[in-house]
């Protein structure tokens, strides 16, 4: 009697199934341990500004390291701000950084507009010249930059740096921007304006929602290079009486130097630099990833 081999039916399915499925988490893993890896490496000196900042010098200087703020203090960060420079420099950097941003994102945004939406004499060479400026070097510049904010009298002020950075920041915002901007048909503002509305009304409703996350993006660009910006206030600003964040760090670890330099101060002084842009990156982070099609499909 010859015995039958029934096919392999549905039953065996999730073997297999279920075979293939466990493969897939163990690569998952291996991607997620080197992401946390790299994350790690890249943290660390974060993390060892934020620890030092809050041990005192003598335990720094100690031969061996310590990792973890045990028994740590504020110590250091009350001198810092108690210091006579700290919140005027700390007012200076604000105000410079948030009209650069203002100033940015309106030029940028209008300019990107402009060559994305509209065709009119000049556009190719518009693009060229926003290219070539970006290939310029910035050192070979400071001398004519000097020049024209002293022959303005806007050495030592607000308006001074600022206009640089904007100049500075504008063309590589405006490819960003153009980006965004041609990503959003104009068939949208076409189909609101053949629904009634104006094409003031059909840009407003439609299409600056959509452009929002890119303003978002551009905008966190814009505040990074003039909150960091070093080499041009060294420039624009020459007095000890008006100093942003990055010039205030230079002088005071050259006044610790003079009588050995009190790490934990400068680390905390790091620390206090970096934490607005931390925050303001934390602001924004939503509307940059949560805002890509809101509006689009809303009916």
């Amino acid at each position: 009697m010859t015995a039958t081999v029934a096919p392999a039916g549905p039953s065996a399915w999730p073997t297999a199934v279920g075979q293939r499925r466990r493969k897939v988490p163990l690569g998952r893993w291996s991607l997620a341990l080197v992401a946390v890896a790299a994350a790690a490496v890249w943290a660390f000196p974060v993390y060892w500004m934020v620890t030092s900042s809050l041990l005192p010098n003598a335990r720094l200087r100690a031969g061996t390291p310590t990792f973890f703020p045990v028994n740590g203090t504020l110590l250091n960060y009350e001198r810092v701000v108690a210091g006579s420079s700290f919140l005027s420099a700390l007012r200076m950097s604000l105000a410079i950084t948030l009209l650069t941003v203002l100033l940015v994102l309106i030029f940028a945004f209008l300019a990107a507009l402009a060559i994305s939406r509209f065709r009119f004499r000049g556009r190719k060479a518009f693009v060229v010249a926003i290219l070539f400026i970006q290939m310029l070097p910035a050192e070979g510049l400071f001398i004519a930059q000097y020049k024209l904010l002293a022959g303005m009298s806007l050495l030592n002020t607000v308006v001074g740096p600022t206009i640089i950075y904007t100049a500075c920041v504008v063309p590589f915002t405006i490819w960003m921007l153009r980006g965004f901007v041609a990503g959003v048909p104009a068939e949208l503002e076409e189909a609101a304006m053949v629904d009634g509305l104006s094409r003031s009304q059909a840009f407003w409703r439609i299409t600056l929602p959509l452009l929002a996350p890119g303003l978002v993006a551009s905008g966190v660009y814009a505040f990074l290079q003039a909150w960091n910006e070093f080499t041009v206030a060294l420039i624009a600003l020459p007095a000890e009486s008006a100093k942003t964040l990055p010039l205030w760090l230079r002088s005071f670890l050259s006044a610790s130097a003079n009588q050995g330099v009190d790490w934990g101060q400068v680390m905390a002084a790091s620390a206090l630099i970096a934490l607005p842009v931390i925050v303001f990156f934390l602001f924004v982070q939503n509307r940059m990833t949560g805002g890509l099609v809101s509006g689009a499909v809303k009916g």
